[in-house]
């Protein structure tokens, strides 16, 4: 038995939540992945799932061995890893978090150019618009919009993300148009959970302000407060690399000129710098070099 695919079927089987699942992410046949986990269970004398029609949950013996086999699936990753550094080229997997937006207008594009550059590399992105567990969801990079940086985690600048306050010509032609920022409170304003829900804050030839505002729509994805705003529902925060477009072609109007919203940082958002692997590190390099090059960025 192969006991470290066995392991990795073990914590795909817990993550997923069934067999059928984990076969599918592995791409292995179901009757494969049970008889992986049958071979586990015999090679470590214990049970490790409670198994019955409906769930899958751990044994005692189970959640310790979880705790474990992540612990070996990441050395055997890092072991991958050590033969790069004597090659001019990176090679091996990098798994990256993003957020729907951040990947669709960032991240995406720069992975396509460095996996053309690079061949011997992959990439596998998890698209949320939520902080994760980088340890827990085995995550190499987490590329985040935020300036409230986790003390437990390496964090690199890669950029500036600049926001604007917007909303469609047929919602300014039925609302008036807010003169001052004080003026958002009187607005159907659309909100972000992660960020900005009931404040948002500014500054201005006045110094900073801090609006309380609320609306009838909040969501946890910022595409769908975007296409809300596109269709007049009210008035929305968001990144400016999400509205360019928009504000380009007329379909999104800017207001407030005078008053720039708090700016947010673009980080890359990794465990440890101790244990960095040089895949990690040549793609953080080459995101820097990127958005550096790019004003949208800066």
């Amino acid at each position: 038995m192969d006991r470290l695919t066995a392991l990795r079927v073990f914590v795909s089987v817990v993550e997923q939540g069934s067999l059928s699942a984990a076969g599918e992410q592995l791409e292995m046949s179901r009757a494969m992945v049970s008889r992986y986990l049958a071979e586990l269970e015999r090679w470590m004398g214990a049970r490790l799932l409670h198994r019955t029609t409906r769930r899958l949950s751990l044994t005692g013996p189970g959640e310790e061995a979880l705790l474990r086999a992540r612990t070996m699936l990441t050395l055997g990753e890092e072991m991958e890893q050590l033969a790069v550094q004597s090659q001019d080229a990176p090679k091996g997997l990098l798994r990256i978090t993003s957020s729907y937006s951040l990947s669709e207008a960032l991240l995406v594009n720069i992975a396509n150019d460095y996996l053309a550059r690079y061949p011997g590399t992959a990439i596998d992105i998890l698209l949320l618009d939520r902080t994760v567990n980088l340890v827990e969801e085995r995550i190499d990079l987490a590329v985040r919009i935020t300036n409230d940086l986790d003390p437990n985690l390496v964090a690199r600048r890669l950029g500036t993300c600049h926001s604007v306050v917007c909303a469609s010509p047929a919602y300014l032609a039925s609302h008036p148009v807010p003169q001052q920022v004080q003026d958002l409170a009187l607005h159907n304003c659309l909100t972000y959970t992660y960020f900005g829900k009931s404040l948002w804050q500014f500054d201005g030839q006045q110094g900073p302000q801090s609006v309380p505002v609320s609306g009838n729509l909040s969501a946890n994805i910022s595409n769908l407060l975007l296409a809300a705003t596109l269709a007049g529902t009210g008035i929305s925060l968001q990144p400016h690399y999400s509205v360019k477009t928009h504000l380009e072609r007329g379909e999104l109007v800017a207001l407030l000129p005078d008053w720039q919203p708090k700016q947010m940082g673009v980080y890359g958002v990794y465990g440890t710098r101790k244990q960095m692997s040089p895949l990690l590190r040549s793609f953080l390099d080459f995101m820097v070099a990127r958005m550096a090059a790019d004003p949208l960025w800066r």
